[in-house]
C-alpha cells in the first residue's frame, strides 16, 4: 500500500485531481466529455498555481538569503514547504490507508447527521496522514496514529460545517461550498477569539475596511497589484547593503516588485479555471445527494481554498503578512526558521 501511495502521490496533483474528478463525475452522472473537461481544468489550476507560486519562493529566495546574511541572522532551519510533508504523511503505514479510513468517517457521519460536509477534497487527505504519522512516529503504535488522524477528521469537518454559512456569504459563487482541511479550520477558534475581543472595543464594529474599500479609499494604493509591487520592492531594497548598491540595483529591485506584483494579478485569474472546473461537480454531486438521502437539504460539498485565494481581500492579506512574517521570523527570541515556501501557503491558509 506504501508503494502504491508513493507512485500515486509521485503523479503529483496536477496529474491526479483530473483524474479523480473525471471519476468521480462520471460515477454520479455527469457526461464523460463534460466531466474530462472539468477534471482537465482542476488539473491546470494546479499546474498554474504551482507556477506562481514557485514564482514567488523562487523570486524571495535569494532576496531573503541576502537579507540573512548582510544582518548576520542566525536562521538556518530550511522550510520545505507543503509537498515535502505530502511526500512524508502518504509514504507511511497511516498515509498508506487513511483516504479509504477518512472516507468511511465521512459517510458514518453523514448517517448520524453529526456533519453536513461530504469532503471531497482528496488531495488534501495528506492533513490527516501528516497527523497521523507525526503520532504514529513518537508513540510507535499505528493505532494511536490513526486514532489522531480521525479525531483531526472529525473536528476538520466540524468546524468547516461551523464556518460554512459565513465562507458562503462572504465569497461569491460558492453556495454548498465548504472548506475542510485543517490548515484552514485550524485557524477558526483564534479568528472567534479575535473577534470576540474586536468586538468590545467602542466603536470598532462600525469601522468596515475590506479590499474593495481599500480601492475605493487610495486608489491605485488599494490595488492588490500594485501592493504586490511596492513589497516587492521593499524586500529588494532590505537586501541591499549600502545606498550606492541600492542604486547599482535598480533593475533588480523594479523586477522584483514586477514579479510580485504578477503573483498578486496572476493568482485571481488562474483560480477562476478552479471554479470553472470545479462547480458541475459541486452542483451535480449536491443533486444527487438530495435525491437519494433523505433530509440532506443543507449538505456542503468540501473544496480546496484553492477556489477563492484570488479574492481581493484574501490577497491583501496574505500579501501583508509576507513581510510581517519576515519580520516575526528575525525579531523572535531563539528562532532559527527562515520562511519560504511557507510564504506561497500563506494565500492557501487566509480563506
Amino acid at each position: 500500500m506504501e508503494s502504491i501511495f508513493s507512485y500515486i502521490i509521485g503523479l503529483g496533483a496536477a496529474v491526479m485531481m483530473p483524474i479523480i474528478f473525471t471519476i468521480l463525475g462520471v460515477c454520479i452522472g455527469i457526461k464523460f466529455s463534460k466531466a474530462l473537461k472539468s477534471g482537465l481544468l482542476v488539473g491546470v489550476g494546479f499546474v498554474g498555481l504551482s507556477v506562481i507560486t514557485g514564482l514567488l519562493t523562487s523570486t524571495l529566495g535569494p532576496a531573503l538569503s541576502k537579507v540573512v546574511e548582510i544582518y548576520g541572522l542566525q536562521l538556518k532551519v530550511f522550510d520545505m514547504g507543503w509537498p515535502a510533508a505530502a511526500s512524508v504523511a502518504y509514504n507511511t503505514s497511516v498515509g498508506a490507508f487513511i483516504i479509504p479510513v477518512c472516507l468511511a468517517v465521512n459517510i458514518f457521519m453523514l448517517f448520524t447527521k453529526t456533519t453536513r460536509t461530504v469532503n471531497i477534497d482528496l488531495w488534501n487527505y495528506w492533513h490527516y496522514a501528516f497527523i497521523g504519522a507525526v503520532v504514529y512516529f513518537a508513540s510507535g503504535n499505528i493505532w494511536w496514529g490513526f486514532f489522531a488522524a480521525i479525531i483531526c477528521y472529525i473536528l476538520t469537518l466540524i468546524l468547516a460545517d461551523y464556518t460554512a454559512d459565513k465562507f458562503q456569504s462572504f465569497y461569491d459563487k460558492m453556495d454548498g461550498i465548504s472548506l475542510p482541511q485543517p490548515f484552514v479550520a485550524g485557524f477558526v477558534p483564534y479568528a472567534v477569539a479575535v473577534n470576540a475581543l474586536l468586538d468590545k472595543i467602542p466603536g470598532f464594529d462600525k469601522l468596515n475596511i475590506d479590499a474593495e474599500g481599500l480601492k475605493k479609499k487610495f486608489g491605485l494604493l488599494g490595488e492588490p497589484l500594485f501592493l504586490g509591487v511596492l513589497v516587492g520592492c521593499i524586500i529588494g531594497c532590505l537586501s541591499c547593503k549600502t545606498g550606492k548598491e541600492m542604486v547599482d540595483q535598480i533593475p533588480y529591485i523594479l523586477g522584483l516588485g514586477i514579479k510580485m506584483g504578477a503573483v498578486m494579478e496572476l493568482i485571481p485569474r488562474i483560480t477562476g479555471l478552479f471554479i470553472e472546473g470545479l462547480k458541475p461537480i459541486s452542483d451535480a454531486t449536491r443533486d444527487l445527494i438530495a435525491r437519494k438521502f433523505k433530509g440532506a437539504i443543507g449538505l456542503n460539498i468540501g473544496m480546496s481554498p484553492a477556489l477563492v485565494i484570488g479574492h481581493p481581500t484574501t490577497l491583501v492579506v496574505s500579501l501583508l503578512l509576507i513581510p510581517v512574517t519576515i519580520l516575526l521570523a528575525v525579531i523572535l527570541p531563539g528562532n532559527q526558521f527562515l520562511p519560504l515556501a511557507s510564504l506561497a501557503g500563506m494565500f492557501y491558509v487566509m480563506p
